[in-house]
């Protein structure tokens, strides 16, 4: 028989997680790639239609200067901890510089804490080795690519909680259905979700099946940007075709949630990682990806929660990227114990309350950088990295420098990014931070060209490394380095992912690290073309794609530490030894 102190505990622990599942909301974060605040319907633009994104403004709130980074890993950052990008460690979009230092608490982890199911569907761009992986950062389901960017959209190489599989047609509907099997499957279990979906476009390469391409492929576009001299039609067409792709599948998102009968019990929140990345449309501001001024860091925020969220509020306070992670938590009762102060603040009382907490909301100053140029916004002004101060609200295009209209408040701005350079980026690029491979809890690590050294005549398919592969190995003398950190001790089954053509079958490999070594024979031919190209709908910048055969090389024994991998080459009958894409490194039983 249980005994009454006992008893009570457990009728209390069952309570508990039943209040646990129904009184927290679930969380759908809907995050794309290189779309800007142009970009849609709502905001003005009449070359593309975006219903469902602008139907969440519509049921519940948009905010009217909200502020994200001018390139894609440091928004990634700034959401996932609350923190302005350069303290967590990332200072660059690919080669380890996009990583985020591992003593930062992610919002995934403060969720998970909290008794959710936490998942995340698409381009990562955070680190791709375990602890660094999304696996490793709070997110107990990961389906998508960990690098920059992607060279193909349609069914291509994914991973899937760290193996490498295949994926189901075109690349930003396929992360939708798992997003929304995601999510059923934890209605189903009873248990909250945290579901982070950052898609991979507009980012280019510029692909998008025909369904929405032939819509815009000869459309005459009535809005234009400022200076239409700079504008590529053909990209902005793209653009837009691929916006008008995300918007479909945010239809689909919600009308899943209303399937599931949860849509009342979801925020649902929806924003854009930088400026576009295209000189297209985009309110007369001035700036796209990459520029710190307005036009490069306004992105839409949308935020639905019916019942909670007034619908069609309009915000009109500035907010940034680091103020999602404690609205969110604020919003869903989650405590939010971070072991570093944040930037960000809780934007709960504008969502659920705009009247009352507009009249007491704070001034405040958010800051905009990327490589080493810094711009600060108030509610009224922006002072931009060279020290001119704009009027946005009058001067949205950033045409006419008010600084003597206004010194005293042009000195404080100045003294502001001043403190906040001293703060802030004081070393922010200086990373001694190793490649970590064979971490103990996980068997496998991914270990991609895009990550290594090139030595010799090596060379990258492409200046942009993400999505890249080496080329050109023609001597004994070549190599490829990482600077790598093992986690375990152990033996590691290695997998290299190769092409080599028939004519040069036969070089001998060798993989070291310190004194440990394996070396293997190139045996089969396997010379397949170049492709992405019949995809593209304009000529893309990054580098095209092969698809690569895995050639297992042998097991290697690794003595936990830091040294430096190597790959070379010990013969090389032919003219080239291989084109390498990536290895894979697996505990062996």
């Amino acid at each position: 028989m249980m005994r009454p102190l006992l008893f009570l505990l457990v009728v209390a622990t069952i309570l508990a997680g039943s209040l646990h599942a129904s009184d927290r909301p679930n969380i759908l974060v809907i995050l794309t790639d290189d779309q800007g605040w142009g970009d849609l319907s709502l905001n003005g633009n009449d070359n593309l239609e975006t219903p469902h994104i602008d139907s969440l403004a519509r049921d519940g709130a948009a905010f009217d200067r909200f502020y994200v980074c001018p390139v894609c890993s440091p928004t990634r950052a700034e959401f996932l901890t609350g923190r302005y990008h350069p303290r967590s460690g990332v200072y660059s979009t690919s080669a380890g510089g996009e990583r985020m230092d591992l003593d930062e608490r992610t919002i995934a982890e403060v969720f998970r804490g909290a008794g959710y199911a936490t998942a995340a569907f698409g381009k990562w761009h955070n680190g791709m080795q375990y602890p660094y992986h999304p696996n490793g950062r709070g997110f107990d389901e990961f389906y998508g690519f960990c690098s920059g960017h992607w060279g193909d959209y349609f069914s291509p190489q994914l991973e899937h909680n760290g193996e490498l599989v295949e994926g189901e047609g075109f690349l930003v509907d396929d992360l939708t259905s798992r997003a929304m099997t995601y999510m059923a499957e934890q209605k189903a279990a009873g248990k909250p979700f945290f579901v982070y979906l950052p898609y991979n476009t507009p980012h280019s390469p510029m692909q998008v099946p025909d369904e929405w391409w032939e819509k815009f492929e000869n459309k005459e576009l009535a809005q234009r940007h400022r200076d239409p001299k700079k504008e590529d039609l053909g990209h902005t067409r793209a653009a837009l075709a691929m916006c008008e792709n995300i918007d479909w599948n945010v239809g689909r998102l919600l009308a899943r949630l209303d399937e599931l009968d949860i849509a009342d019990d979801t925020v649902v929140l929806y924003f854009c990682d930088n400026g576009p990345n295209g000189w297209r449309w985009n309110g007369g501001m001035k700036g796209r990806k990459g520029n710190t001024d307005e036009g490069g860091v306004r992105s839409p925020l949308l935020v639905r929660w019916p019942g909670k969220v007034p619908a069609g509020t309009t915000i009109p306070q500035i907010a940034a990227a680091v103020d999602l992670l404690p609205t969110l938590a604020e919003m869903a009762g989650v405590s939010l114990e971070s072991p570093k102060p944040l930037d960000g603040v809780s934007l709960a009382p504008l969502l659920t309350d705009p009247g009352n907490a507009a009249a007491d909301w704070p001034n405040r100053m958010i800051f905009s950088h990327w490589r080493n140029r810094v711009s600060v916004r108030t509610q009224r002004f922006r002072l931009d990295h060279e020290g001119k101060l704009f009027d946005i609200p009058a001067d949205p295009g950033q045409d006419r420098d008010v600084t003597a209209d206004h010194p005293d408040i042009a000195r404080t701005l100045q003294a502001a990014v001043d403190d906040w350079k001293r703060d802030v980026l004081a070393g922010y690029d200086e990373d001694d931070r190793p490649f970590v491979i064979g971490h103990p809890d996980v068997p496998w690590t991914q270990v991609p060209a895009r990550d290594g050294t090139a030595h010799g005549n090596i060379e990258r398919s492409n200046k942009f490394p993400n999505c890249s592969f080496f080329r050109n190995w023609t001597s004994i003398d070549d190599k490829i380095t990482w600077e790598v950190e093992v986690g375990e001790a152990g033996d590691y089954e290695v997998e290299i992912w190769y092409a080599c053509p028939a004519a040069d079958v036969g070089s001998t490999i060798e993989l070291s690290l310190g004194d440990s070594r394996l070396s293997g024979k190139i045996t089969e031919a396997h010379d397949p073309p170049l492709r992405g190209m019949e995809h593209d709908r304009v000529e893309r910048v990054e580098s095209y794609v092969k698809d690569f055969r895995p050639m297992t090389l042998g097991t290697i024994h690794l003595e936990k530490g830091a040294d430096t991998l190597t790959l070379k080459a010990l013969e090389k009958p032919g003219t080239q030894v291989m084109e390498f894409r990536l290895m894979m490194l697996r505990r062996a039983e």
